[in-house]
């Protein structure tokens, strides 16, 4: 049996890979059915495997090093924000509601990937300190998210307009900037306490 810490960067990799590939799909669609929900969850699975890979990298390093790539991360937590409010000005300049059934189908292939990899880390969210804690909440986060696009193609389906799908991108804009808070003073602490003990 593997140690935890040899277990930790097995998942940590497995779920860099899957975010990374579910990106490019998210991604291909979002452009494809000009969805704002989906391609700002897109550069969320982007940044999930970034920050997966991060994670990856910096195990071994000194709880000091890891506090700072914390806090660094929790910086890269607020890119699906801003690529919401780019993608919200063009959809108002052009406001056609996207494909209800591509946007609900990529919607459950997200979740169904996001469950996996937040189960996948849910038992190591409090090992490492604030870099798996960030893993922890991205996938958690990004499984709500999921739901809710889910629930905006459905709503698309029955009622076209752009705003099922505006609303939802704003959610998961508003989650990051609050995943991003949580891993910042998750950093903090771990930064102080490494320096104290040293």
């Amino acid at each position: 049996m593997m140690p935890d810490h040899d277990r930790l960067r097995s998942a940590v990799r497995l779920v860099a890979l899957l975010n990374l590939a579910y990106f490019g799909v998210e991604f291909l669609v979002a452009l494809r059915i000009g969805s704002v929900s989906l391609l700002a969850d897109s550069v969320d699975f982007l940044e999930d495997a970034a920050v997966n890979l991060l994670i990856f990298a910096a195990l071994g390093w000194s709880a000091t090093r890891r506090a700072r790539v914390g806090m660094l991360l929790a910086g890269v937590l607020l890119i699906p924000a801003g690529a919401f409010l780019w993608t919200l000005w063009h959809k108002f300049n052009a406001p056609v509601p996207p494909d209800a059934i591509p946007l609900t189908a990529t919607g459950l292939g997200a979740l169904a990937i996001n469950l996996f990899c937040a189960f996948t880390l849910a038992r190591f969210r409090h090992h490492s300190g604030s870099l798996t804690k960030a893993a922890f909440l991205s996938a958690r986060n990004d499984a709500v998210a999921n739901i809710a696009i889910i629930a905006a193609g459905v709503a698309t389906l029955f009622w076209r307009s752009i705003w099922p799908d505006i609303v939802v991108g704003l959610g998961i804009a508003l989650m990051n900037l609050d995943a991003a808070r949580a891993v910042w003073t998750a950093a903090r602490t771990e930064h102080r306490t490494s320096l104290e003990q040293a």
